[in-house]
């Protein structure tokens, strides 16, 4: 089936907290346009980044449900249902098709991880079926699963087992798996290329799209990044994938985790997402004015921060 409907970038949102850690849904709006203005094709919600596994059934669906209100005709929005549970999973499915959701994609369960390609698909097939009208996706992501899989052996395997079955997520360093994989899909499926600082390295191998955190505050580096490749620039493709690799390094080494690290800087741009949730910490005093000192002069300019940065 051709379901190569998206092309460019496709963010991977965070979710919206208020001070107390409850969920705060009156920021997705602006959060969207946030992205429809920086030129984000769609979103990717309730994911690692959206800290899906940390979020309620019920605060999964409240997510989903105001992103499909929020967002602008243009973009699309694909909905992470994956769950240990297949049952929650299909309720998460069902409410996304109801919701208005164009995807929902899946990533594997992870306590007890299925054994091999056979195992997934099934689990894949059971949760596609309660949303038999939207593309399905699977999530690759053996850093969070811990299931690592042949996505060359997956892809075809899911294919002929899963009418609605649109492609994969791919977040994986493996990139002569996901070359693979591209040589098989070829024109009739997704495949969307998940670790942005290397991003480069996937366009050269036929990566159309790309799902990515760095997405939701750098869209622009990375548009262009794209821009310089397919006109052959080499040498400015790659000049700009070092720079958001520089980026990318100097927000998240450090001692804190790197999703509050970039939660905090989405600050920066203009959209307050709150803290995280446990159990990742949110940064302290001590650490913004760390972040503060390390970003003032090297990438203010290139993410046009609306809030001035102290020094």
């Amino acid at each position: 089936m051709n379901q190569n409907r998206i092309r460019g970038l496709v963010a991977a949102p965070f979710t919206p907290f208020h001070a107390d850690g409850s969920v705060d849904l009156a920021k997705i709006a602006p959060y969207a346009n946030h992205l429809s203005n920086d030129g984000v094709a769609g979103v990717f919600v309730c994911g690692t980044t959206g800290e899906g596994y940390s979020l309620s059934i019920d605060e999964r669906m409240s997510v989903a449900a105001a992103w499909a209100a929020a967002l602008p005709k243009s973009m699309r929005l694909i909905v992470h249902v994956g769950h240990n549970s297949i049952k929650e999973s299909r309720r998460l499915s069902a409410h996304a098709a109801a919701s208005g959701a164009h995807a929902i994609a899946m990533m594997p369960p992870f306590f007890f991880k299925p054994s091999g390609v056979e195992e997934v698909v099934r689990c894949c097939k059971e949760v596609a079926a309660a949303a038999p009208e939207l593309p399905f996706y699977f999530y690759h992501i053996p850093s969070m699963s811990g299931v690592h899989l042949p996505m060359a052996e997956l892809v075809p395997a899911a294919a002929a087992a899963i009418p609605n079955f649109a492609g994969i997520k791919f977040t994986f360093e493996d990139i002569e798996d996901f070359q693979k994989c591209r040589g098989w899909a070829g024109e009739d499926y997704d495949l969307f290329f998940g670790r942005d600082e290397i991003l480069l390295s996937a366009l050269r191998v036929g990566a159309t799209a790309a799902v990515g955190s760095t997405y939701n505050f750098a869209a622009p580096l990375y548009l262009e990044l794209i821009r310089a490749f397919n006109e052959g620039d080499n040498t400015r493709a790659e000049a700009l994938q070092a720079e958001a690799v520089r980026m990318i390094d100097t927000v998240v080494k450090g001692p804190w985790h790197p999703l509050a690290a970039f939660k905090w800087l989405m600050t920066k741009v203009g959209v307050d997402c709150g803290p995280t949730r446990l159990p990742v910490n949110p940064l302290t005093a001590e650490q913004i004015t760390i972040l503060e000192s390390r970003l003032a002069g090297f990438i203010e300019e290139r993410l046009k921060l609306t809030e001035p940065l102290k020094v």
